[in-house]
């Protein structure tokens, strides 16, 4: 039986068979030497294309975005309530941090995995691997424990979104791709939504626990409608043996990805709640210099065949884009994160309350991306379009914070600041995506797209530590300034209000207020920070390479 595969560089040799166009490759590593011709069916033409004949590719592949989406919300809804219960509040941040940290180093490694094992042997791995970490987050003792099994389900979750996009790239036309995202997208927005108001409700009831747990036997419904449903063009390798594939991964870049993201975030983290200049900060910031130059130099001299290659990564007509992507996420998820913080700390709404607070902004990311998939694929166009998407993000985001404290105290405010933002985030990373496969062409198209979410990935690490910093830092001074000279251990209450929110509601009335007041003059530092890496995506926008869509 031939192997699915999408292989690395394309000749311009192609023939009819059967009524589909077959193209004939000679994959290549990256010192030039040809490995073999391998033959791809390209898809068929408009009339095969129609969403009838894709939607059995496409349907089994939801039940598993339905799961990532509803996986990041309902642990955004419920993270106060873990650092209550663990007394570490101060560290939920490393929740979502420690699943981002493998999910980025991961996620453009599965672009080369599914070059050479194939895209649907990739995918039900990465739900094994996702279920797996699930049922250890739901079984952890400490919040040491619970990191380091959402680090493990980060390493499914990395494969969850990304071979999905490239086996939609793969079948569906281009001028037809953005509709078919923005159609995924709706699923997505349906995970969503599901998992802010249930990981909440969740937490208030039965325990925050069941939110992983919950997520194991959904996990094997995935694997099933994938491995019973899911078909794919299958092409020819030629090469069958396992070691000989093994040897082609590109472990070293990999390695040293997790290590110089793991030494940024630790000092990040040190930093916001230790000290700058603490020795152990400053080693780990030499540490990501380090392993940074060492992982470009892996990709750029070493691997022979790089998951993040010199072609893809510096290209005039692809960093725009991806900057577009880093920055854009960078400051959606700063926000996201952040802005529940504000809703239990400042507006001391329950968990469940805050996770329905932020479903307006998960619906405003579905429309966005259907929007603009509409659009392109009547116009055939996309770079006013993305323009204009960033343009609303900063307009939304900077409402959300004038209306924080900064001006007025508006609720109303920040959900109509959080749909705007999301509908220009949405629509700005589907037309963005369009513009990466148009740009790289089919031959790189597989590695291109796992690049985009690298950058993406990248972006939501650094919004939710970066934003997490400026927001400790801010409070732990404040805190220390508003009560000196009360006759109280100013130590311990610094501690304890960012271990624990509960904790807030057993001080006396008059720390508690200073308290509240603290949290709510320190949020702003993190929003802030949201509307400036909003502006730098729009700037990265006019940089975008327009290309016509074509509707094959």
């Amino acid at each position: 039986m031939p192997e699915e595969t999408t292989p690395l560089l394309r000749d311009d040799d192609s023939v009819a068979k059967n009524g589909r166009s077959v193209t004939t490759y000679t994959e290549v590593v990256e010192d030039g030497n040809e490995r073999n011709d391998v033959e791809q069916i390209e898809p068929a033409e408009d009339d095969s294309k129609s969403m009838a004949k894709l939607a059995p590719t496409v349907i089994p592949m939801t039940i598993g975005i339905f799961l990532a989406a509803m996986d990041q919300t309902i642990v955004v809804s419920s993270y106060a309530s873990i650092g209550n219960e663990f007394n570490q509040l101060q560290n939920t941040s490393w929740i979502a941090t420690g699943y981002m940290l493998t999910v980025t180093s991961f996620q453009p490694l599965y672009g080369k995995l599914s070059d050479i094992f194939g895209r649907k042997a990739c995918l039900l791995s990465a739900y094994a691997i996702f279920a797996c970490g699930c049922l250890c987050c739901g079984l952890a003792r400490d919040m040491n424990e619970l990191i380091v099994a959402r680090a493990l389900a980060g390493i499914g979750g990395g494969g969850m979104s990304t071979v999905v996009s490239i086996i939609m790239s793969d079948i569906v036309p281009l001028r037809q791709r953005g509709t078919w995202q923005g159609i995924i997208n709706i699923v997505f927005a349906t995970g969503s939504a599901t998992g802010a108001p249930l990981g909440g409700i969740l937490a208030d009831s039965i325990g925050w626990r069941w939110a992983f747990l919950a997520q194991v036997p959904v996990t094997l419904i995935a694997i099933l409608s994938v491995s019973i449903a899911l078909n794919v063009p299958k092409t020819e390798t030629g090469q069958d043996d396992f070691y000989a594939k093994l040897k082609r991964i590109d472990f070293g870049g990999a390695v040293t990805l997790v290590l110089s993201i793991f030494f940024l975030l630790v000092a990040l983290d040190r930093g916001g709640n230790v000290s700058w200049s603490d020795p152990l900060t400053v080693a780990c910031l030499g540490g990501f210099v380090f392993f940074s130059i060492f992982f470009a130099t892996v990709e750029m001299k070493l691997a022979s065949e790089p998951f993040a290659p010199k072609r893809i990564i510096i290209n005039r007509s692809l960093i725009a884009s991806y900057l577009c992507n880093f920055f854009g996420v960078m400051s959606s998820m700063c926000l996201i994160y952040q802005i529940s913080l504000y809703f239990q700390a400042v507006r001391k709404m329950s968990a469940s309350e805050a996770g329905m607070g932020l479903v307006p902004a998960i619906l405003g990311g579905v429309v966005g991306s259907l929007m603009g998939g509409l659009v392109m694929q009547a116009t055939g166009k996309y770079y006013w379009l993305t323009v204009g998407e960033y343009v609303g993000m900063v307009s939304g985001t900077l409402l959300v914070t004038l209306m924080t404290g900064v001006l007025v105290h508006s609720f109303a405010g920040i959900v109509v600041g959080l749909v705007f933002m999301s509908i220009g985030n949405g629509g700005g990373i589907t037309t963005t995506l369009i513009a990466l496969i148009a740009n790289a062409g089919p031959e790189d198209q597989a590695i291109a797209t796992a690049v985009s979410y690298l950058f993406r990935s990248l972006g939501a690490v650094f919004g939710i530590s970066v934003g997490s910093t400026l927001v400790q830092d801010t409070l732990r001074g404040l805190l220390r300034k508003r009560l000196a000279g009360q006759d109280i251990d100013i130590d311990q209450i610094v501690r304890r209000v960012r271990e624990s929110l509960n904790y807030i509601d057993e001080l006396e009335p008059n720390i508690r207020s200073i308290v509240r007041t603290s949290y709510d003059e320190a949020l702003p530092a993190a929003f802030w920070f949201a509307v400036v890496t909003a502006g730098a995506a729009l700037v990265s926008s006019w940089f975008i390479a327009e290309k016509a869509l074509t509707r094959k």
